[in-house]
């Protein structure tokens, strides 16, 4: 590991020099890429400098001890080997984390889609809700949400919406939430008071560029329409809603929510790219069935991944065993405790994996 982070220092360094050149300030895309590079090793390198820091601490509180006779100055100098000694061992773990692979998709934005399942109406008012959820959540991370498409049913609800999250390390964060959302709740519509158990599918796929996906032209149908729907946001006048369907993949989407139609097509095509690239993404998943059983949130889309349960104020993960009594709060976007339990478990894993493999 040590000699990993040796290179790592070294190849910081170098970025620094280069980044001083001329002839990179004058050319953009090296700039970016090194400014990337430079800022993705900053954490490991401060916390490394730090480790030998604290490394350094210890040897000389070692020495003035053997040194030093005065009993008061011996008791400091024991608590500042202790304090080191405790750091050492806190940034050993911080910089085993630090070096697992990154997700090269981690700082991407993201598209999520949000479906209705089972329990008719009330999962199509629980989408809409957690839709609002994760629009308050990005808001809160000041995260920039487009609508994409929605289809919405007269009572408040929708039976399904698709959306685009923009902002640093959007997907670092939103994938954990793919997979199925329960709720437990006694339903307006229900005049017996019994509790009712429906269930909404969330899918968080990572924005694609065209690098990524190549679309072939012949292999797409494009049909322009007027929006359809209940009203609001998600209906206009004018026929510049798009369609498009991907005859390889028999993949169809649609985008009505611009007035636009070169803006509603510019939408539909990086919902397919994304939707292309994940199926990509879920090939290589398959392919390291391993792999991907030991990680939080990448795998299975019918997994149930977690219930909220109304009648007790609660949210229970179910993957990582977390139980949270602060519904409302959590309703209004307030889920980053869930995040950073699902990221802590989802780094352990990988962390034991690597070890096994050690």
């Amino acid at each position: 590991m040590f000699d990993k982070l040796d290179d790592l220092i070294r190849r910081f360094e170098e970025i620094i020099q280069e980044l001083a050149s001329p002839d990179v300030a004058n050319n953009r895309e090296r700039f970016k890429s090194l400014m990337k590079e430079q800022s993705d090793l900053t954490p490991i390198v401060e916390a490394y400098k730090e480790y030998k820091k604290c490394n350094q601490d210890i040897e000389d509180s070692l020495a003035m001890l053997d040194e030093e006779s005065d009993e008061e100055m011996r008791e400091m100098i024991k608590e500042t080997l202790s304090d080191a000694k405790k750091r050492v061992a806190e940034l050993e773990d911080e910089l085993k984390i630090l070096l697992l692979p990154k997700d090269p998709n981690d700082d991407k934005n993201v598209i999520v889609e949000i479906r209705a399942g089972a329990g008719g109406d009330e999962s199509a008012l629980f989408a809409a809700e957690i839709y609002r959820m994760y629009t308050h959540y990005a808001e809160s991370q000041r995260w920039k949400v487009e609508l994409v498409s929605c289809d919405e049913i007269g009572i408040g609800g929708m039976k399904e919406v698709t959306f685009m999250i923009s902002g640093n390390g959007a997907y670092s964060k939103m994938k954990y939430e793919s997979g199925v959302h329960r709720v437990q709740r006694v339903p307006e519509t229900e005049s017996g008071g019994r509790i009712h158990t429906s269930t909404i599918t969330v899918a968080v796929m990572p924005e694609a560029e065209d690098v990524d996906v190549v679309i072939d032209e012949k292999d797409i149908r494009i049909d322009v329409m007027r929006a359809s729907g209940n009203g609001g946001q998600c209906v206009n006048t004018t026929d510049s809603a798009v369609r498009l369907t991907h005859y390889p993949t028999g993949i169809v989407v649609y985008s009505q929510t611009e007035k636009s139609q070169l803006q509603n097509k510019a939408k539909a095509f990086a919902l397919l790219r994304a939707k292309l690239y994940d199926i990509e993404q879920q090939k290589a998943h398959d392919a390291e069935a391993e792999l991907r059983r030991s990680q939080v949130g990448t795998g299975d889309r019918s997994e149930k991944i977690r219930t909220y349960n109304f009648p007790q104020g609660r949210v229970t993960d179910h993957r990582i065993n977390l139980t949270l009594y602060k519904l409302d709060k959590i309703m209004n976007g307030d889920i980053q405790e869930i995040i950073d339990a699902c990221i802590a478990a989802d780094q352990a894993a990988k962390l034991a994996k690597m070890n096994e493999t050690a």
